[in-house]
């Protein structure tokens, strides 16, 4: 199991010890775990975010502190949130995640998400200059996900 794993897991844990609404240190979190805050924003990022039915507040600073509340948010908010967070440029990577996160909270069919990686991929948009592919591929994903509201 990797850090990034084990500071997830504890969040988790800790969260739902705490009934849903968790308000901690960075610091303290990165010297627990024995690495640095950037490691701590990237959990944040990619396991605790609104996809995933987290709202998390940050305060920089010495008496900084990081406060997440688990929310349940109906499949069309969820999927509306998602839509309006895509910029007019999107790279695979950030797509497959987007479409990986909406499959583990159950918001689309696992073979939806596969299709749409498939068909967003830059092998798919082989025949588009390379320049272009972010902006399409942005536009092709939020029309997909809108058909999906």
């Amino acid at each position: 199991m990797g850090i990034t794993d084990m500071i997830a897991g504890f969040i988790q844990e800790a969260l739902d010890d705490a009934g849903g609404v968790l308000e901690m240190q960075r610091g303290d979190l990165a010297q627990r775990f024995g690495c640095v805050p950037s490691q701590i924003n990237y959990v944040m990022s990619t396991r605790f975010s609104p996809e995933h039915g987290y709202i998390v507040e940050s305060r920089r600073g010495g008496g900084g502190y990081i406060r997440i509340t688990r929310v349940h948010v109906d499949r069309q908010t969820l999927m509306m949130h998602v839509i309006n967070s895509i910029g007019s440029e999107i790279d695979p990577a950030s797509a497959r995640a987007i479409l990986s996160n909406l499959v583990q909270s159950e918001a689309i069919p696992a073979q939806t998400g596969k299709l749409l990686v498939s068909l967003l991929s830059d092998t798919a948009l082989r025949s588009v200059p390379k320049d272009q592919r972010s902006v399409l591929r942005a536009d092709l994903l939020k029309q997909a996900l809108i058909h999906l509201v």
